[in-house]
């Protein structure tokens, strides 16, 4: 169910989180504009506030201090607002896998995450004004719908490859495999062993629905299959 009040999300439920840049702009192209989505997505995971530019001076601290202290291991002391679950980074838009932890815990994650990107972004490219619609959340109401979004998030990235895989069907399986599970830009490589950025998600409940790594590539997998069989 698509959610039109912010008032109907609900702590402890599950939402698909879209959100969209004004007029399609390409924001997350570029290696270093995705690396710092990923690092605002992880950092303003908190409801203390945060201060991007001291977090950054604070990490080249402590890679430094790695050098000399190799047992050296930083504590998380987040206070989270929302579990992330799955995230893809698309060149104009992303998509979030969400559960709220505390009221008003998306709405306060998504202000926090679209406004200091924005921020970056505006000051980066000498930009003015808002850089994103206002995000779309959709309920997650059973466990069909949740594996079928867990799908949907992590094949999204499919279209840099084959643009016209939605209306021609998928040309080449083993290429798309391949090229979804070494992508970066989603959370898709951690859920099948493959590190990635595993501090950004909290993968144990879907892991779980999914029965584990091996569950999470065949549905990703069969559903490729699927859309092989359909290319014309």
């Amino acid at each position: 169910m698509k959610i039109n009040n912010e008032s109907q999300i609900v702590n402890g439920e599950i939402y698909h989180i879209i959100s969209r840049a004004v007029g399609d702009t390409v924001i997350f192209d570029k290696e270093a504009d995705f690396y710092r989505g990923i690092f605002s997505i992880y950092e303003f995971n908190n409801s203390d506030y945060v201060s991007i530019w001291k977090r950054r001076r604070q990490i080249s601290q402590e890679k430094r201090q790695r050098s000399t202290l190799p047992d050296y291991k930083r504590i998380d002391e987040r206070k989270r607002i929302v579990d992330v679950l799955a995230f893809s980074f698309m060149p104009n838009h992303l998509h979030l896998m969400l559960t709220q932890l505390k009221d008003n815990g998306i709405i306060e994650f998504m202000k926090k995450v679209n406004g200091g990107y924005a921020k970056y972004f505006n000051q980066k490219y000498d930009r003015k004004g808002h850089l994103f619609n206002k995000f779309k959340a959709v309920h997650i109401a059973d466990e069909d719908q949740l594996k079928n979004t867990f799908v949907y998030i992590h094949t999204n990235l499919i279209s840099l490859i084959e643009p016209l895989w939605k209306e021609k069907g998928i040309k080449n399986f083993t290429k798309v495999q391949s090229f979804l599970e070494n992508n970066k830009r989603h959370s898709y490589p951690d859920y099948i062993g493959k590190k990635n950025f595993p501090s950004v998600t909290q993968r144990e409940f879907l892991l779980n629905v999914m029965c584990g790594a091996d569950g999470c590539q065949a549905e990703v997998n069969d559903w490729i299959k699927y859309k092989t069989s359909l290319e014309t």
